[in-house]
């Protein structure tokens, strides 16, 4: 049973392997370590994401007798994915511990199941706290496997009985999940790597503990202010994002293009209801949820509904191909950067991601998918009022935390 949970948190937050604690005197982090078992041209990258953007700091080469050797450039404390030949990939923190990695590397069973071992960090005390949360986050991965094996094997009425369990199942295991990562933020923050841990906590659910731990972490470590304050004007910019794009606001201006490089802007289907679908032609669920909307199109399409679709695709030529296979009789469109400032203006992660507007362009509801597309047209063209969120009271000022 294919595993689908939009919760779930990365499977890159696995482990690294961490040794010494000494720091090259060039601000790099050296790495080294064995693969067990490579093919020629195996290769280790070091990456660094941050939001949609990724950088690659190093890469080298497994050796013949299995070994590898890597410096990593350091310009500031944070998270470093070590990526072993897309195999395995594991969460390091960078900072002043050289580091020793070891990997199983590639996959030898007949019938390959991405699903590689836990990798462990041999290493100083921000290594020994990433062991903590790539454990967790590995054995959160690992408890959904088992619930989805469950579930395909046993004998359910129905299978929404068995996707409603599975759901259940799931979220229990991410609230557990969430659980230790609290414990680690309110014990072991005299860490910076602690940072990681922070991360995978929600900021308004979660801001006071955060904030302690905040003020922990700089009266340890006057060197990690900057960190701190850096994270909280991230947030609070994210926050602000997240505002402007709650149900009844208006929908934030954003840059796409026609086929041939005429500018769409939802300006100009004021007066319909608008279905606004951000796709990608490399997107299984994207394209699966097309025939839905052509449906949806049919029925609505001469009562006052426009649609729009906007790719997220990297290449345009990837689109213009899917759009001659998919054939949508309706406005198509494309970003120029794969999607990233898109992504991070209308604050989605995932794709397809569906909003339906009102007719003044304000925001009725986001990320529907299926039937709910044409409940909610349904609701919009009747003249139901929009239904807004609780008020946040959620305070993100830098005060606070001194």
């Amino acid at each position: 049973m294919p595993l689908k949970y939009n919760t779930m948190k990365s499977f890159f937050l696995l482990a690294a392997l961490a040794c010494a604690s000494t720091v090259f005197a060039d601000n790099e982090i050296h790495v080294r370590g064995k693969v067990q078992f490579t093919d020629p041209g195996f290769k280790i990258v070091a990456c660094r994401y941050e939001g949609f953007q990724r950088d690659t700091l190093a890469t080298c080469e497994v050796r013949p007798d299995q070994t590898y050797e890597m410096k990593i450039p350091v310009d500031r404390p944070s998270v470093v994915t070590l990526n072993c030949a897309n195999w395995q990939s594991v969460n390091v923190w960078m900072e002043d511990e050289n580091l020793d990695v070891d990997f199983r590397g590639k996959d030898t069973a007949r019938i390959k199941i991405k699903n590689p071992p836990f990798v462990y960090i041999k290493g100083g005390k921000n290594n020994e706290l990433m062991n903590w949360i790539n454990f967790e986050s590995y054995r959160n991965y690992q408890q959904m496997i088992a619930v989805s094996q469950a579930a395909y094997r046993a004998q359910f009425t129905s299978e929404d009985e068995r996707q409603s369990l599975s759901m259940k199942l799931y979220d229990h295991g991410n609230e557990n999940y969430v659980e230790h990562l609290r414990y680690l933020v309110k014990h072991y923050a005299d860490r910076t790597a602690v940072m990681a841990a922070i991360r995978g906590l929600n900021f308004e659910e979660d801001s006071v503990l955060i904030k302690q731990a905040l003020n922990t972490l700089k009266k340890a470590n006057s060197g990690a202010t900057a960190l701190a304050e850096a994270y909280m004007k991230e947030k609070s910019e994210a926050l602000a994002r997240k505002k402007r794009m709650e149900p009844g606001s208006v929908l934030p201006a954003f840059d796409c293009f026609s086929e041939d490089g005429t500018p769409v802007r939802i300006s100009d289907f004021k007066g319909k209801a608008v279905v606004l679908d951000f796709w990608a032609s490399w997107c299984g669920p994207c394209r699966q949820e097309i025939p839905n909307l052509k449906a949806v199109y049919e029925e609505f399409k001469d009562k006052g509904v426009a649609f729009l679709s906007v790719s997220i695709d990297g290449k345009k030529a990837d689109w213009t191909k899917a759009l001659q296979d998919e054939q949508m009789p309706w406005t198509q469109a494309w970003v120029k950067d794969s999607g990233k400032a898109v992504m991070n203006t209308m604050q989605f992660s995932g794709i397809p991601f569906i909003l339906v507007l009102d007719q003044e362009g304000r925001i009725y509801r986001k990320n529907v998918r299926g039937k709910q597309i044409k409940d909610t047209l349904k609701e919009v063209l009747e003249g139901k009022p929009v239904q807004k969120p609780a008020k946040s009271t959620v305070s993100v000022s830098m005060g606070a935390m001194m």
